[in-house]
């Protein structure tokens, strides 16, 4: 299987929220990467589907612990954008917790969630959610404004930023 494919536990978005094309977790042109494609589902959270190829694999049947950071990162990431997909932020700080393996070729739910903004800074919370409901990993984030111009001309287009079609 692919990454990202809808899965029986997927929820109808709000809004969805652009891609890159080379991002290791949403570039949809990286032939290597997660390519998830992130819906706001709430007015502080977002969320995406995905079924993980084995090549992401760490022990047999389970995504890499890296992988699995790199999910809840993400969307944690993705939470702060909620309301301008032209925000970027940065992980400051990123705790995870693995509760349970997190399988590859199994439908997953990533949720995120802002749960704080003051000033530069926003702390979301992060989750992956196994076909069953329970949560394989959870994380919390503290999250900084991008300290570069990525939205001067050319830069977001240099970056494939916008939503693609299915």
């Amino acid at each position: 299987m692919t990454p990202n494919h809808q899965s029986p536990i997927h929820q109808s978005p709000l809004s969805r929220q652009p891609n890159s094309r080379h991002c290791f977790a949403c570039g949809l042109e990286n032939a290597n990467g997660l390519q998830l494609r992130f819906h706001e589902t709430a007015p502080d959270e977002v969320s995406a589907e995905t079924v993980l190829d084995e090549h992401f694999q760490g022990y047999p049947g389970v995504a890499h612990g890296g992988v699995v950071a790199a999910m809840l990162d993400e969307v944690a990431g993705r939470a702060g954008m909620i309301g301008d997909h032209n925000h970027f932020m940065v992980t400051a700080k990123l705790t995870v917790r693995y509760r349970k393996p997190v399988p590859v070729g199994e439908p997953l739910r990533l949720v995120g969630r802002v749960t704080q903004r003051r000033g530069r800074l926003a702390s979301a919370v992060a989750e992956i959610h196994l076909v069953d409901g329970t949560i394989g990993a959870d994380a919390e984030a503290t999250l900084a404004d991008w300290p570069g111009e990525v939205n001067a001309p050319g830069q977001l287009e240099a970056l494939g930023w916008k939503v693609y079609p299915d």
